[in-house]
């Protein structure tokens, strides 16, 4: 399978253009390389996005409920 062949099929999948899934860059695996691992090792499993830009906390305002009146 060549790369225009992968571009078009992921793109016909996502419905994306294929100029755009060339521009993502996607391509086969090797299945017998097992040790591949794509994402990062030394990014955090979580983060703390109040810490990193020194934000508060958002909640969402309580607002009260009057009585129904019938």
């Amino acid at each position: 399978m060549t790369q225009a062949e992968i571009n078009r099929a992921v793109a016909a999948v996502t419905g994306e253009s294929p100029v755009k899934i060339s521009r993502l860059g996607f391509g086969l695996a090797d299945p017998l390389d097992v040790n591949f691992d794509p994402e990062p090792t030394d990014v955090p499993q979580w983060i703390d996005w109040d810490q990193v830009h020194g934000m508060h906390p958002v909640r969402p305002s309580r607002r009260r409920r009057r009585p129904v009146c019938v």
